[in-house]
């Protein structure tokens, strides 16, 4: 019997492939169809095209979402804290910072998980700089925002967006282990013990493993979904009703200002991936440039208020202050560098 429940969990997966893709390629004949001539709106207006849009966006950003979270999730059942902690030990400098962003995208961790991480990390002797910039790429760099941004622009603006996330997270980590900033981390830290989190690892079966994507699915999935909606609810307002030239004025190339406008608007407000990319897209396809677009996106993703609170119980002020200031130049540098050369 547990044979036969092993081989369902092999099979299953790949039985859906076809079927999600049956329904990925057609949305677009079957939104129209629904539109023109089940419902019979009139063509061209506002309020058409703007159900269009919301139609057609949700379903094809939740296909995508499901897809590549599954498969983020087998990846992700190689990966534990007290192994994450293993890995990243020892590493300092410059090839510290490159390891763990690239750990902090494929992690399953998320702001929440600030405090313990830093506590392990700093009880495993990871150094400050090399905690930044795993702490800087896991929100930033994660696979719902990458899953977004390939289905609303393509391949090459999502690329563009983990490059310049991983070269803030790694210049940026850099930059602070540098400065030597350790006595600005709470005191009580260098004294916690957190013990073996570790102590019995298992080594999972490939069919655990894909349950783990599956349970991945159902868990992102299901908390993202209704900020997925919002955010694709507001893009499509926006498709409709606001005027064509708008954000070309606000947040256009001409508009020298428009970059350190944006991240410090993005700064304070609070939004994941799920409900700040589909904004960013009807943003681009109303004026704004493409560098202030992804400057203000990852100023709101990047540095999170929620995140900023939780780490104060670990992190005296002038650090989080230092580090809101670094990782917040570098967005406006890559916001500046995007608009230059697109």
């Amino acid at each position: 019997m547990k044979q036969i429940n092993n081989n369902r969990k092999l099979w299953l997966p790949v039985a859906m492939l076809p079927i999600w893709y049956l329904i990925y390629h057609h949305l677009q004949p079957v939104t129209d169809w629904l539109i023109d001539s089940v419902i019979g709106m009139e063509k061209g207006t506002r309020l058409t095209e703007s159900i269009r849009f919301f139609i057609f966006e949700l379903p094809k950003v939740l296909l995508l979402l499901t897809l590549i979270i599954f498969f983020v999730g087998i990846i992700r059942s190689y990966f534990s804290a007290e192994r994450t902690r293993k890995v990243l030990e020892g590493k300092s400098t410059f090839a510290g910072n490159i390891l763990a962003s690239l750990l902090g995208i494929v992690t399953p961790f998320c702001s929440c998980s600030a405090i313990p991480l830093f506590l392990g990390f700093v009880e495993s002797g990871v150094p400050l700089g090399v905690t930044f910039s795993f702490l800087i790429a896991a929100p930033m760099i994660n696979e719902v925002a990458v899953v977004l941004l390939f289905g609303m622009f393509g391949w090459k603006v999502a690329l563009i967006y983990v490059l310049t996330g991983l070269a803030i997270a790694i210049t940026a980590g850099w930059t602070i282990g540098k400065l030597k900033l350790e006595h600005w981390v709470q005191d009580w830290v260098y004294q916690t013990q957190l013990g073996d989190a570790g102590a019995g690892e298992e080594q999972q079966k490939l069919a655990d493993r894909l349950q783990f994507g599956y349970q991945a699915v159902k868990e992102i999935v299901g908390k993202v979904w209704i900020y997925v909606a919002i955010g694709i609810a507001v893009g499509a307002g926006a498709h409709g009703y606001v005027p064509e030239g708008y954000m070309a004025a606000l947040m256009g190339k001409s508009a020298w200002y428009s970059v350190p406008l944006s991240v410090l608007i993005g700064v304070p407000l609070y939004s994941n991936a799920a409900g700040i990319i589909p904004i960013v897209s009807v943003l681009i396809e109303k004026g704004a440039s493409l560098g202030t677009a992804l400057a203000f996106m990852m100023s709101v993703i990047g540095l999170s208020l929620p995140e900023m609170v939780i780490l104060r119980k670990v992190l005296k002020l002038p650090l989080i202050f230092t580090f809101i200031g670094i990782v917040g130049f570098g967005i406006m540098i890559v916001g500046y560098l995007f608009n230059y050369i697109f």
